[in-house]
């Protein structure tokens, strides 16, 4: 265990050390900041570390053998009432569970937290229940995706503006660390049973349709709830000027965290106590390892929150507003991009997707290819950002051709590939663009005095988008790549026929 746990933290390191040098490089050239500041930011770089390899340790010994396991039986119970009910259940209460969502619900105040997270989690309760179905009887996703996006732009027609940013917002941050493993790994469970040519494919895709759910749920809410106008809480900068006042906060900060966590895991390990005693699924031994594992996710979640919520979230506010006045606010857009290429590598749930994807393919599409893929993609989507925050343009200029170019690649893509891409999409949204992309627009937008309801918000929507495409064209390429070799085979097996015909003849000759 303590060699796999060297290796986990070494992944983190190699993570989030790029992002950290950038920081570092801005804050002694164009966008000096306080030294507390930076302290707060290195600790809180520290903490991700550390939170990040122990977190993804506990989910690849708890979570993702509890999703499988839980994913096989359900079939198997024979009652399609109930796999409904438990479906439906565990959605909600994963989507609870959610750190990220919790994040989102505090940035419009005029919407009660708990109104705006039961929406969401009543939307992926849904949709997580059409997606278990959809593997259940073989129903295409393309088909699905397609008459969902097309039901969500065409209502998002009918919401104000400031509702329409919060709710593709919402899709994203959804699908976070804690949803993200335990979806996936119930996807394989229930693709396990049906042992057809074409589980594995459908095993994808069951994070791409719950990360519909909540769209569609608070475009709703927006059109139906009157609580007054949406707001947003701007985030503040705290002054620290020693390294005491540093820990104070930090060790302040950590027991709420802890609370949060506690909170959203308690649920769920009390729904698999459940589904232990009555299926008995499990044996004595991989109870204890999953015990354990939790212990790890719990663990290390608290201290991956409290780092970036305490380190990341007041500094990449601050950059943003330092960038955007400092004379220089078109280097937003380049160095947005630059951040978003090496922000996705610090995501937890990207490096569950891009083992299972490796896995999945027996190494056809690998981890490495997987990540340069998810890069490009939030790189382009953070650039886009911030020329939106720059220019005022309306999201629905770039999230509506977009998507349809999305969902135009699935009818050229194998059918893995689709649910791969639409599955990247949520899990490259998670806490580090909520906490840090996020704040760093929010920043730029307030200092260049724009609407920061209608122009920064909407980056994480910005983010689940772009790897959509990049994703199906990797699927393009690799679905050409494996087409030239089967090609080459096949004359290679028909040059050594005409060899042996040949030599036949020469022979009888």
């Amino acid at each position: 265990m303590n060699k796999i746990l060297k290796e986990k933290i070494v992944e983190a390191l190699s993570s989030v050390l790029p992002i950290t040098l950038i920081v570092l490089l801005l804050s002694i050239t164009i966008t000096p900041m306080p030294v507390g500041t930076l302290v707060l930011y290195l600790v809180g770089a520290v903490l991700l570390i550390v939170g990040m390899a122990f977190f993804s340790l506990g989910t690849d010994v708890s979570m993702t053998p509890m999703g499988e396991g839980i994913g096989a039986q359900l079939p198997r119970t024979k009652n399609l009432i109930a796999v409904v009910g438990i479906t439906f259940v565990i959605g909600v209460l994963i989507t609870i569970a959610e750190p990220d969502l919790q994040v989102l619900a505090q940035q419009v105040p005029s919407i009660p937290n708990a109104v705006l997270i039961w929406t969401v989690a009543i939307g992926v309760g849904l949709f997580f229940v059409l997606a278990m179905l959809r593997t259940l009887f073989k129903i295409r996703l393309a088909s699905l995706l397609i008459v969902f996006y097309i039901g969500v732009l065409i209502l998002s027609a009918f919401v104000p503006n400031e509702f329409v940013a919060v709710a593709f917002d919402s899709g994203g941050v959804t699908t976070g660390p804690i949803t993200v493993p335990f979806i996936m790994a119930l996807g394989i469970g229930l693709a396990s049973i049906r042992g057809d040519r074409d589980a594995q494919d459908d095993s994808f895709g069951l994070v791409a349709l719950c990360s519909i759910g909540p769209i569609l749920a608070v475009l709703l809410l927006g059109i139906f709830y009157r609580g007054g106008d949406p707001g947003y809480t701007a985030v503040t900068v705290p002054e620290v000027e020693d390294t005491k006042q540093v820990a104070m906060l930090f060790a302040h900060s950590l027991p709420e965290y802890v609370h949060e966590v506690l909170f959203a895991l308690i649920p769920i390990i009390l729904f698999c106590a459940v589904f232990q005693l009555l299926f008995r699924r499990f044996h004595r031994m991989q109870l204890k390892k999953i015990g354990i594992g939790f212990g790890y996710t719990f663990f290390g979640l608290a201290l991956f929150l409290t780092g970036v919520n305490v380190g990341f979230m007041p500094v990449g506010h601050f950059l943003g507003k330092q960038l955007a006045q400092s004379g220089h606010s078109w280097m937003l857009v380049p160095l947005g991009m630059l951040i978003g290429y090496f922000l996705v590598t610090a995501e937890p749930a990207v490096h569950v997707l891009n083992r299972q994807v490796e896995n999945i393919t027996n190494g056809g599409v690998s981890q490495r290819a997987m990540m340069h893929s998810l890069s490009i993609g939030v790189a382009s989507s953070v650039g886009l950002s911030m020329l939106r925050v720059l220019t005022g343009i309306s999201v629905y200029w770039i999230v509506i051709p977009g998507y349809l170019l999305a969902l135009g690649l699935t009818f050229f893509v194998p059918k893995i590939f689709t649910g791969i891409a639409f599955d990247s999409g949520g899990v490259a949204s998670g806490p580090m663009t909520s906490t840090f992309l996020l704040p760093f627009a929010m920043g730029a937008c307030e200092a260049l005095g724009g609407n920061v309801l209608t122009d920064a918000f909407g980056i994480v929507a910005m983010v689940a988008m772009t790897p959509l495409l990049t994703i199906q064209i990797l699927g393009l390429l690799y679905h050409r790549k494996l087409r030239r070799t089967d090609e080459a085979a096949q004359a290679g097996a028909e040059e050594e026929e005409e060899v042996i015909v040949l030599e036949e003849e020469d022979q009888h000759g």
